[in-house]
C-alpha cells in the first residue's frame, strides 16, 4: 500500500536569507559580499541556495548589476522585517549580557549555603544591588548544563566541556566534638584513642570509613552511631553532644559549644571549586557574582 505523506521541509537557514537581503540592497554580489565580509563565492552559494530551497528565482542579471525578480520584489520586505527582528534580538542579547540586574542561582550544600554564603549576601547586596540571588541548598549536584544554577560551589573539578571551574581554597575536614560530649566520654589524646568514640558523618558511611583509614585514623563502621545526608543534621547531631563530628572546619567554627578533637591530626583536604556555565563570560552579572564569590570564598 503507498501511503501519501508530506515532504518535510527543510529548517530555513537565515544565513542565507540575510545573504539575499544584502545582495538586494547593495545591486551587486561583490558590494554585498564585502557588506557581510564573505568571499564572493560564498555570498553566490547562499543566495543560489535560498532560491533552490524557497523553489523560485529571486535575481536576474542585466549586464553587471542584479536585479531582483518580481518574486523577489515581493519578498524583500519580508526579509527586511526578519533582518529587523534579527538586529533586535542582537541587541537584546547584548544589553542583557552587559546587564546587572536579574537573578543568578548559585547551587551548594546546604550546610555550605547556611553557614557561607548566607552571610556574603549582605556585602554582595552593596556591590551589585539589582542583582536577584537564588540559592538552591541540596547535597546533590545540580545540572548546570540544563541550567539548574548558574554558578556551583562543588569539591570537584568539572569534566564537562560546557562548564568552566575555578578553584578558589582548599578546606579542612576535622574532627570536632561538644563539651558535653567530651566531658561525658573523655577528650582523645591519640588517633588510637578514637577508635573507643562515637563518630558522626555522612552517608554513605562506607566512603568515609575509607576516607578516615586512609588518612591514619583507626576507625570502623561500628564507629558510627549516628549519620545524615544533611549538613544542618549533622551540626544540631554534633552540638547535642551525640559524638565527634567529622566536618570541615569552616563549618565547625560557626557552631556553638564545639572544641577541635585531636587539633594535631592534620585532616582530610575538601578542594573548593566554583563552577559555572560558560556563559559566564558573556554574562555580566554571572560574572560579578562568580568573582564576588571567588575571592569571598577563597578568604575562607
Amino acid at each position: 500500500m503507498h501511503l501519501c505523506m508530506d515532504e518535510a521541509k527543510p529548517a530555513f537557514d537565515w544565513n542565507q536569507g540575510r545573504a539575499f537581503l544584502a545582495t538586494a540592497e547593495a545591486g551587486s554580489l561583490s558590494k554585498a559580499a564585502r557588506r557581510l565580509k564573505l568571499t564572493q563565492p560564498t555570498l553566490s552559494r547562499q543566495v543560489a541556495g535560498l532560491e533552490a530551497g524557497l523553489g523560485v528565482v529571486l535575481f536576474e542579471r542585466v549586464g553587471r548589476a542584479l536585479v531582483l525578480t518580481e518574486t523577489g520584489r515581493d519578498l524583500l520586505d519580508h526579509f527586511r522585517d526578519m533582518g529587523a527582528a534579527a538586529e533586535r534580538v542582537s541587541l537584546t542579547a547584548a544589553g542583557r549580557s552587559q546587564a546587572m540586574e536579574g537573578k543568578v542561582t548559585i547551587s551548594a550544600s546546604d550546610a555550605c549555603a547556611v553557614f557561607i554564603l548566607t552571610p556574603l549576601l549582605t556585602e554582595l547586596q552593596s556591590i551589585a544591588p539589582g542583582i536577584e540571588i537564588e540559592i538552591l541548598a541540596a547535597n546533590t549536584l545540580s545540572d548546570l548544563q540544563r541550567r539548574e544554577a548558574d554558578i556551583a560551589v562543588r569539591h570537584l573539578r568539572p569534566v564537562e566541556p560546557e562548564l568552566i571551574g575555578k578553584q578558589v581554597g582548599e578546606w579542612r575536614a576535622r574532627l570536632f566534638a561538644a563539651l558535653s560530649y567530651l566531658d561525658r566520654r573523655g577528650r582523645p589524646e591519640t588517633v588510637g584513642d578514637l577508635a573507643g568514640h562515637d563518630l558522626l558523618g555522612f552517608a554513605p558511611v562506607e566512603r568515609l570509613v575509607d576516607t578516615l583509614v586512609a588518612f591514619g585514623l583507626p576507625v570502623t563502621r561500628r564507629n558510627f552511631r549516628h549519620i545524615t545526608d544533611n549538613g544542618l543534621v549533622l551540626a544540631e547531631m554534633a552540638q547535642r553532644g551525640l559524638g565527634v563530628a567529622v566536618t570541615p572546619t569552616v563549618f565547625a567554627e560557626r557552631m556553638a559549644g564545639i572544641e577541635p578533637v585531636l587539633p594535631d591530626w592534620p585532616g582530610i583536604p575538601v578542594p573548593l571549586w566554583l563552577i559555572a556555565h560558560r556563559e559566564v563570560q558573556t554574562s555580566r552579572r554571572i560574572r560579578v557574582v562568580f568573582d564576588f564569590l571567588a575571592g569571598a570564598l577563597g578568604r575562607t
